[in-house]
C-alpha cells in the first residue's frame, strides 16, 4: 500500500455501492463473515496507505472508492490519483475549496475553510468504512448545501461547543438544529469496535479525528494479521 495504483491485471476500482439511499433498506443482507474479513482487511490497507501518505508530508484529497483499486484475488488495496494531493510540510496551507467528491468530502470543506491538514483524509475514509459496511453511501449529497444536511441530520448539527470556530467559516449559516442520532442506526451490523472507530473519523472538529497512523492500532483491527500488509 504505497498510494499508488496496482500493476496486476486483475485489479478494479473498489465497487461498493450503485444506490445513494440514505438509510439501509430491510433487503440489505448483513455481510457474510468473509465480506467483514475483507471490509476490515482493506480498511486497514487503506488506513496504513494514508498514514504512509500523511507521513511523508502529503495529503490525498479527493480518496473515494473509485480511487482504491482492489486485487480481490490477493486481497490487495492500493491508492490511485493522488492528482489532487499536496504537500503539507508548512502547516494550513490554503488549499482550493473543489475537491473531494461531494460524498466524502469533510464539513470544513464543504462549508468554506481553506486552512485544513490531514483529518479531511480521514473523514473520506470514515465515509468509505461506512459505505462498505451498509453497501451503500452514508452521505448522498447532490449539492453542497444537501450534503451538509446528510451529515447534520445523522450527527446532528455542529455547534461552538463541539466545533469551535465553525460559526465563522465562510459558508456558515442558521442551519436547522438536529441532535445525533447514534450510528448504530446507519451501520446497524457493524460491531461494536467498527462503530467506536467510525465515530473517531467522522468528528465534526477536525482536530478530534483519529489520526491514520492511530487508527491502525484501534481494536477493530485486532483480528487481522497484520504481518502481510
Amino acid at each position: 500500500v504505497e498510494g499508488s495504483p496496482s500493476s496486476t491485471s486483475s485489479s478494479s476500482s473498489l465497487t461498493l455501492t450503485s444506490r445513494s439511499s440514505s438509510t439501509p433498506t430491510a433487503v440489505d443482507p448483513p455481510l457474510s463473515r468473509s465480506q467483514r474479513r475483507s471490509s476490515r482487511s482493506f480498511l486497514y490497507q487503506l488506513c496504513k496507505g494514508i498514514a504512509h501518505c500523511h507521513g511523508h508530508g502529503v495529503l490525498h484529497r479527493d480518496l473515494k472508492p473509485q480511487n482504491l483499486l482492489v486485487d480481490k484475488e490477493k486481497m490487495i488495496l492500493k491508492i490511485a490519483d493522488l492528482g489532487l494531493s499536496r504537500a503539507f510540510t508548512v502547516p494550513m496551507k490554503s488549499y482550493t475549496h473543489e475537491i473531494v467528491t461531494l460524498w466524502y468530502r469533510a464539513p470544513e470543506v464543504l462549508l468554506g475553510a481553506t486552512h485544513y491538514s490531514t483529518s479531511v483524509d480521514i473523514w473520506s475514509i470514515g465515509c468509505i468504512f461506512a459505505e462498505m459496511v451498509r453497501k451503500q453511501a452514508l452521505f448522498p449529497g447532490d449539492s453542497e448545501l444537501q450534503q451538509l444536511l446528510h451529515i447534520f441530520k445523522l450527527l446532528g448539527t455542529p455547534t461552538e461547543e463541539d466545533w469551535p470556530g465553525v460559526t465563522a467559516l465562510r459558508d456558515w449559516h442558521e442551519f436547522p438544529q438536529w441532535k445525533a442520532q447514534r450510528l448504530t442506526r446507519a451501520v446497524p451490523t457493524l460491531e461494536p469496535e467498527g462503530i467506536d472507530l467510525l465515530s473517531k473519523m467522522l468528528q465534526f472538529d477536525p482536530a478530534n479525528r483519529i489520526s491514520a497512523k492511530a487508527a491502525l492500532e484501534h481494536p477493530y483491527f485486532n483480528s487481522l494479521d497484520k504481518s502481510q500488509f
